[in-house]
């Protein structure tokens, strides 16, 4: 009986000896060795015609927070356009790539003209300043745009990220310069005149008429009633992002794929 006793007492003192040592290493934190920071790939789900990535599909708290604080689902902005447009504005803010940080305008083409796609937001706080009509290329279709071109006279949208310049009088009044910050996609915007003016073809007439609003040769066009205030808001660097539902533009996007790293790097 003494014997059995001893034993379960060695057996006792063996298994927490056992315990303690390896203790540290249940608490230890999985880091692998030596392992060199990689550009995370692009993983693109289909669903429709939208092409999402995994990464910037895992929006961060703050962005969800800031998204539905605004109420920007009942608006009708997508989630997708503003997860982009989030994070291509803090790439390019932290990258000093833009003047104005306070402000960021995004045009949501997965939304057809009737509706209002244009949305300018106060990042400072948090409010959205304007939400109206915005006219595409007329190349780029007719409720919905769905081609996308930098080349010139081609008479369609261009997607990306562009910065605001200065303002101007020209054929269509009032005007706003634009400057495309992505190679291949929008940096011809100097080249083919793409500002943004006031039209009178975007208006809720139109619509009432023929189902949409008119299209322009490849200008974000807006209202006569807003062009104005909306261009002295935006003017002088501020961030303005147009989003489309294009494979080709979300898989070679340069800007995205950086801001997805930065993203990803800063998680990690």
């Amino acid at each position: 009986m003494r014997n059995s006793g001893l034993k379960k007492v060695y057996f006792f003192c063996s298994s927490i000896l056992i315990f303690l040592v390896h203790l540290p290493f249940v608490f230890a934190k999985s880091k692998p060795f030596d392992a060199p920071a990689v550009t995370p790939k692009l993983h693109y789900l289909e669903q429709g015609n939208l092409f999402l990535s995994t990464i910037t599909s895992k929006v961060t708290s703050s962005a969800g927070m800031l998204y539905d604080s605004m109420r920007l689902n009942v608006m009708g902005l997508s989630q997708q356009a503003f997860n982009y447009a989030v994070q291509g504005f803090n790439y390019l803010a932290d990258n000093r790539k833009i003047a104005n940080k306070k402000v960021i305008s995004i045009i949501d083409f997965s939304l057809p003209s009737y509706k209002k796609r244009l949305f300018v937001i106060d990042m400072e706080n948090c409010k959205v300043l304007f939400n109206t009509y915005v006219a595409h290329g007329a190349n780029s279709g007719k409720e919905y745009a769905s081609h996308f071109s930098n080349r010139p006279e081609s008479n369609q949208s261009s997607l990306g990220f562009y910065e605001t310049l200065g303002t101007y009088m020209g054929g269509n009044g009032y005007s706003l310069k634009l400057d495309g910050l992505e190679r291949g996609f929008n940096d011809n915007a100097n080249r083919r005149a793409i500002v943004i003016h006031g039209a009178p073809y975007v208006s809720e007439s139109m619509i009432n008429s023929q189902g949409y609003i008119g299209r322009s040769w490849g200008c974000p066009a807006l209202p006569q009633n807003l062009y104005k205030p909306i261009i002295d808001k935006i003017k002088n660097g501020t961030c303005l992002f147009i989003y489309g539902a294009d494979k080709t533009y979300l898989i070679h996007s340069k800007i995205l794929k950086e801001a997805e790293a930065m993203a990803y790097n800063n998680k990690n």
